[in-house]
């Protein structure tokens, strides 16, 4: 099974930059897009051979996930089912007999750290709610979680500790994540593998450079483990400021 996972930063603008050519020539078994900056009727995306599920945000042209699937869910959640948490169109579920195939755009702290207490109430909810998912068959989570985790998952480290995306706050909770029932598909293959990212800055030619920041993820219960096949970002993939990530497992 092949699943794929893209913060498009605007769908709109995406396919203008290769979007259907990628997603054509991927063939995914599941596609998950996150930051799709939609409402609804904006776009008409004719993917035949595709299921497809969408959340929006309250706000126009902001947030918004999105997912892609060949085979029919028994059921679809859109939310993690805390109201105020719900607004801004950030998580999706299906559910299958066996599985569940999840995505998040998780919030962006913001500069300063200005929304880590919103954030911190996302992390918290988002665990419970796929702890309780996991309670009742494996879960494939994927999504912009929006931390990179270790030190190797960003191309310099040292300035941007503390900083959104690298906060000790952030990394706790997504470890926190893990150690109830996760691993991280990325890191399961390829534990010490450096200068693999799958988000760089708009600013000071940081792709060029590959001064990058991996913070985009499938994460999977760890009853799946050994069933991971492989795990890969696909940083050659332009149309964004984040590149695709796979996940292939065997389902």
């Amino acid at each position: 099974m092949k699943l794929i996972s893209w913060n498009v930063n605007g769908l709109r603008a995406c396919l203008g930059k290769g979007f259907r050519e990628y997603f054509d020539g991927a063939d995914a078994d599941f596609f998950c897009l996150q930051e799709t900056k939609l409402q609804a009727g904006q776009v008409d995306l004719e993917l035949p051979g595709y299921h497809q599920y969408w959340n929006y945000a309250e706000k126009k042209g902001y947030s918004g996930t999105a997912i892609f699937a060949k085979e029919e869910p028994i059921s679809v959640q859109y939310g993690i089912g805390v109201p105020e948490l719900d607004t801004e169109g950030r998580l999706i579920t299906l559910e299958y007999p066996d599985y569940y195939v999840v995505t998040c755009y998780t919030p962006n702290a913001q500069e300063g750290l200005k929304r880590i207490d919103h954030r911190m109430a996302w992390e918290d909810a988002f665990r419970a709610y796929l702890g309780k998912l996991n309670q009742e068959k494996p879960v494939m989570a994927s999504g912009d979680l929006n931390v990179a985790r270790l030190e190797i998952d960003l191309k310099n480290p040292g300035p941007n500790r503390g900083k959104a995306g690298f906060s000790d706050q952030e990394r706790g909770k997504m470890e926190e994540l893990l150690s109830s029932g996760f691993v991280d598909s990325f890191r399961v293959l390829y534990p010490d593998l450096t200068g693999v990212y799958s988000w760089w800055s708009y600013r000071f030619n940081a792709r060029k450079n590959n001064a990058g920041w991996r913070i985009d993820y499938w994460l999977v219960s760890e009853t799946l483990k050994d069933k991971i096949v492989d795990a890969k970002i696909h940083s050659d993939i332009l149309g964004s400021d984040h590149c695709p990530v796979e996940l292939e497992i065997d389902l």
